[in-house]
């Protein structure tokens, strides 16, 4: 879905609003806004681990296959094509580094039909370089599929240190959690392994239903997710609020069959996109229309 603000000012009021509450650290402020055209359909985020405040953004399928340099304060800093893959349907975005090498994991993952048999992770050097026309190859790639059926799915995290991509999917409740090889070290299509069921996912009350049945019905769809740099912290996005799942010294599995932290996004419409910043002490988060704040989200301690 695609939507466009033209009262920039009265959005830029309504987000500045998200930092008048009570608490003297609001949840979310605003930090920047993403005007320039190219940006038009952000569906995943991810923090540069080579460049000091930046950020890399995708957009949804239909859109080329590139990947957008960003300053935490919504400037455009270069616009870099992604040779040999398609933007089936882009997704989500994940930044990691595997053996002294940073990289970016495009999620060409999305699928509103319910009718790909097959999707793929393409994993991306992160350029050295912010410069606009310049042009990168994956390194490798991944192609899996859901062991009992398609499913839609917006989501991805990457835990480098246990050689796995989580993945989140969208439209099921509770959402489901599933792992695959980061590096599986052969060309076969991968089996998607379930992990467990995301708890604690708000849902539509009764009286959301009855008031507005199309928003309730987007109520708890996971549209993105990311890592804390230290392994430690899942963040998932749903259209309305931030999760926030710790792992604690279980598995992945334990942590999401807790009941998370819960952090209202009220005024970010259509959130699509999240990134833990390299320092892992604030998230960035925007949405998938322009012009779009980008927002810093604080959580408490």
């Amino acid at each position: 879905m695609r939507r466009r603000l033209t009262a920039l000012s009265l959005l830029a009021l309504a987000v500045l609003g998200a930092g008048c509450a009570l608490s003297p650290r609001p949840f979310a402020q605003l930090s920047g806004l993403l005007l320039d055209a190219r940006l038009d359909e952000v569906s995943g985020l991810a923090a540069s681990r080579l460049h000091d405040d930046v950020l890399w953004a995708l957009n949804d399928g239909g859109n080329g296959a590139q990947l957008h340099a960003v300053g935490t304060r919504g400037q455009h800093h270069a616009t870099v094509e992604v040779e040999g893959v398609a933007n089936t349907d882009w997704e989500d975005l994940a930044g990691f580094t595997l053996d002294g090498t940073a990289y970016l994991l495009v999620a060409d993952i999305g699928d509103n039909g319910g009718l790909r048999h097959t999707l793929q992770l393409h994993a991306v050097p992160e350029p050295t370089r912010l410069q606009d026309g310049a042009r990168v190859r994956p390194t490798w790639s991944v192609a899996f599929r859901w062991p009992d059926g398609a499913r839609d799915a917006e989501a991805i995290a990457v835990d480098a240190a246990a050689g796995q991509v989580l993945l989140v999917t969208k439209r099921r409740y509770p959402p489901e959690l599933y792992a695959v090889p980061l590096r599986p070290g052969t060309h076969d299509v991968q089996d998607a392994t379930l992990l467990g069921h995301l708890a604690g996912v708000p849902r539509a009350t009764e009286a959301e239903r009855e008031g507005d049945p199309e928003r309730a019905r987007l109520r708890g769809q996971v549209t993105a997710a990311d890592l804390s740099p230290d392994g430690r912290m899942l963040a998932v996005m749903t259209y309305d609020d931030v999760l926030l799942y710790p792992r604690g010294d279980g598995t992945w599995a334990d942590a999401v069959g807790r009941a998370p932290a819960i952090h209202a996004l009220a005024l970010l419409p259509q959130a699509e996109a999240i990134a833990w910043a390299h320092d892992g002490q604030v998230l960035h988060a925007t949405g998938e229309f322009r012009p779009a704040p980008l927002l810093r989200l604080t959580p408490p301690g």
